[in-house]
């Protein structure tokens, strides 16, 4: 073979080498966002949504195997989710169990973001934990992780001594940097695309995609599950 086809193919090679890289990691990047699960072993499902989600049918939903429901309330310090009440209405009166989640801002006070939680509830019922969302996602880098920790446990320790029980949710970053040790009266609900979601650490909550299908949801929507059976299931949610 000559050197310039020696080259030639050297350089096909190449191609086809950096083509299958790219389909491999595009095809990758398509699954991150979404992991199923064992139902076997993981039996309870749930869901959680915000104004983004649009008209949900409520009815739908708890008849498609839904066992619970998480509903955006707030967010910062003034931020309330405009969807919040007639979701949580509506999802009561289809019989599913509901949480609340407010989105912590890094650069606010922590009691300020709690009494806007508790002012956007408006101190309604629920059977599971109100849960405070941490992540970098919305609120981007450069922040003092030690500051935020801070923020975040004044505004867990105010909902407590409010009487509400508390879970944070976060990502296998967020915990590593934001997230004050969980443990006692607070649990963990984690985000995260492996199984299992996180080896070593006890969690409560775990969201394992981004995309899921539920009837009664226009799209895709988040989809978690609960660390146990049934029976212990009943024996956790109020």
């Amino acid at each position: 073979m000559s050197k310039a086809g020696y080259i030639a193919l050297v350089l096909v090679v190449l191609t086809g080498v950096a083509i299958f890289y790219t389909a491999i990691t595009h095809r990758q990047q398509r699954r991150v966002p979404h992991l199923d699960v064992e139902r076997s072993e993981f039996p309870i499902k749930g869901i959680d949504i915000s104004a983004h989600n649009g008209n949900v049918d409520f009815e739908a939903v708890a008849a498609d195997s839904v066992d619970f429901v998480y509903l955006k309330a707030s967010e910062g310090n003034t931020f309330r989710d405009g969807s919040f009440a007639d979701n949580y209405d509506k999802a009561r009166a289809a019989g599913l169990p509901v949480g609340a989640y407010h989105f912590f801002r890094f650069e606010c006070d922590g009691e300020a973001q709690a009494r806007n939680m508790l002012q956007a509830v408006s101190y309604r019922r629920f059977q599971l934990p109100l849960a405070i969302d941490v992540e970098e996602t919305g609120n981007g880098a450069g922040f003092d992780a030690e500051a935020v920790r801070v923020e975040v446990q004044k505004m867990m320790e105010y909902l407590r001594q409010s009487g509400y029980r508390v879970m944070v949710y976060t990502n296998k970053q967020g915990l590593a940097q934001y997230v004050p040790e969980v443990r006692g009266d607070s649990e963990l609900w984690i985000c995260s695309f492996t199984n299992p979601p996180l080896p070593g650490v006890e969690w409560t909550l775990w969201q394992h995609s981004h995309r899921g299908r539920v009837r009664g949801v226009e799209g895709m929507v988040d989809v978690n599950t609960f660390n146990g059976d049934r029976a212990r299931w009943r024996k956790w949610v109020l």
